[in-house]
């Protein structure tokens, strides 16, 4: 039997069969943990979000897995989230952080017809910027190891691939526009584009991102620091490009939606150069947007990964599977190279944020947290 405490965790009263649901001396759990939590709406995400001490490490139900978390992985609309943008009727205090990695050290006795104690597990579920976190056993993915490389297909991985898949129609030929291409997500529209035959064009902020770029198959890498994009872009493609993968916004999408050719189709996945505004939006020149589209018989499409979870395990199977054939290049940026060097420990959260706005990071950022050295895992 089991009760629910006052925070909602549920708590197990029938210790008879604890056996079956926790392990927590062979685990070595402890009682409280760290934190990230949102204590006040606002763009600013060190403003939004408070690192919390002393916090009761979660109890995993029937159908749950307790996961320690190894690495997280760093999104540029977790500060969207810490401004209240996705949910507005949610108030803070609420915990923050989108995907983990780590290995399970409880579960509940439903979800351990599938999962042990000591396996490495993946997944996507909000309050993942924690050292402990619950997660439903049936949205969880079984991973061969901890590696930050299966971080990286949770979120950029599966909305890149879901996104051009289903809205994208990639076909030999095809020209597309990849905007950060060397970013989180940015890096699997470009590989996943060349796979489908297409000649892919990517904009970034600098020559070592051009070089990465190139090494993972990108045809035509445009530094936009030494390089006008439109420019380039009228010169080499003058007929236009069929596809444009979106995801900064402003400017950039003026530019994309004047770079589309006949029946050309723009895919919004983001805009984070208005990320931390008031308004969170870039002004944009929407105006004239409707005859533009119009002349050009072009499409408009905006992509939200929680709207295709119906799709999501199918692509997540697909791209383990091609990085394990090794087909695919899942880029980790560790902070290695920042002043202060690697991201490590919920602390350095707010660094990585803020090296993401900087745009210096080259594939995905993510930050490992240390685990306890008397742990038996």
């Amino acid at each position: 039997m089991q009760r629910l405490t006052a925070a909602g965790a549920r708590a197990i009263v029938d210790m008879s069969y604890s056996r079956h649901f926790l392990d927590f001396q062979g685990s070595a759990i402890p009682r409280t943990m760290q934190k990230l939590v949102v204590t006040r709406l606002s763009p600013n995400f060190h403003e939004a979000v408070t690192l919390r001490r002393d916090c009761p490490v979660p109890l995993p139900g029937d159908g749950d897995l307790l996961v320690r978390n190894r690495y997280v992985g760093i999104n540029a609309s977790d500060i969207n989230y810490a401004a209240g943008r996705y949910d507005p009727s949610v108030k803070p205090p609420f915990d923050i952080g989108f995907e983990g990695i780590g290995e399970v050290v409880a579960l509940g006795l439903s979800a351990s017809a599938r999962y042990t104690v000591g396996q490495a597990v993946a997944y996507a579920a909000p309050g993942s910027f924690a050292e402990y976190t619950v997660v439903p056993a049936s949205i969880a993915t079984a991973v061969p190891s901890v590696k930050p490389e299966y971080l990286t297909l949770l979120v950029s991985g599966t909305t890149a691939y879901i996104s051009l898949k289903e809205l994208g129609e990639l076909s030999e030929g095809k020209k597309v526009l990849v905007t950060a291409a060397a970013g989180g997500t940015g890096q699997f529209a470009v590989q996943l584009s060349k796979m489908a035959r297409c000649h892919v064009i990517g904009t970034c902020s600098s020559e070592e991102k051009a070089a990465f770029l190139k090494s993972v198959g990108c045809d035509r890498p445009i530094n936009y620091r030494t390089e006008p994009v439109e420019e380039v872009l009228k010169r080499e493609y003058p007929e236009g490009v069929d596809v444009v993968y979106e995801s900064v916004g402003g400017a950039m999408f003026d530019l994309a939606v004047d770079a589309l050719a006949t029946k050309g189709r723009l895919l919004v996945i983001g805009f984070i150069s208005g990320y931390q505004s008031p308004t969170g939006l870039s002004p944009v020149k929407a105006g004239a947007l409707p005859a533009k589209l119009l002349r050009k018989s072009a499409s408009l499409q905006g992509f939200f990964l929680n709207h295709y979870f119906s799709k999501y395990q199918a692509a997540m199977e697909h791209l383990l599977a091609l990085y394990t054939q090794g087909d695919l290049v899942c880029e980790v940026d560790l902070g290695h190279l920042t002043p202060e060097g690697r991201f490590t420990g919920l602390e350095s959260i707010f660094r990585a944020v803020d090296y993401m706005y900087t745009r210096k990071n080259i594939g995905k950022l993510v930050v490992e947290l240390p685990h306890c050295a008397s742990s038996k895992l």
